[in-house]
């Protein structure tokens, strides 16, 4: 008899260990499956499909610190690209000296009024003179916040008779702001200067 009841509290034990395998295979599986499920859910939301001429892209979604550099330095390049690539046309220099405020404050604006109240923009359209700028480097403090940058470029102003070109060095800050269709980037130029804009060398055409 005590062989028979040895015998079934084995089975016993047999059981009870079988079935704590199986728990705790159980709990593993369903612990991976969810661990699983919020890493996809993750990367499912990091990633951005574009709709391109009728075809789907694929872009990743990434902190905004880590492309701060990079697209301040896009902001202010195209704000100077507004601001100083001019025709003789008064509908371009309209349409670019806009979208050059849209992307900085009053220190931009007074700037502008000043040449418009100097004639400067009369005087590209009357006298048949288109503008261009170059950037050549463009630095960006991103240690400290407002963002100190400072633009270095050049000026090409094209005239019938001659090409002139200046030096362009400004300076300014650039803070948060929303993004929109006007400002892609979310940033605001402030306190912008021109610290220098000197010719550099005339020749004729």
């Amino acid at each position: 008899m005590f062989p028979k009841v040895k015998s079934i509290e084995r089975s016993f034990q047999y059981i009870r260990l079988f079935t704590l395998i199986v728990i705790v295979a159980s709990l593993s599986l369903c612990g991976l499956s969810l661990y699983k499920s919020f890493q996809l859910t993750e990367t499912t939301q990091n990633r951005i499909y574009v709709l391109v001429n009728g075809k789907v892209l694929e872009a990743i979604a990434s902190d905004r610190k880590e492309n701060v550099p990079v697209e301040a330095r896009d902001h202010v390049k195209m704000f100077h690209y507004y601001f100083f690539t001019l025709d003789p046309d008064e509908q371009i220099i309209k349409n670019n000296i806009t979208n050059s405020l849209y992307l900085a404050d009053e220190s931009a604006k007074r700037q502008y009024l000043n040449l418009k109240e100097q004639g400067y923009y009369s005087n590209i359209i009357s006298a048949n003179i288109s503008q261009e700028v170059h950037v050549e480097s463009i630095t960006i403090d991103v240690k400290q916040y407002p963002y100190r940058f400072r633009y270095m470029g050049s000026q090409r102003i094209i005239r019938s008779s001659s090409i002139v070109t200046r030096s362009l060095v400004t300076e300014g800050y650039l803070r948060n702001m929303g993004r929109s269709d006007n400002n892609p980037h979310g940033f605001q130029i402030e306190r912008w200067t021109v610290l220098e804009n000197k010719d550099l060398s005339i020749s004729n055409r």
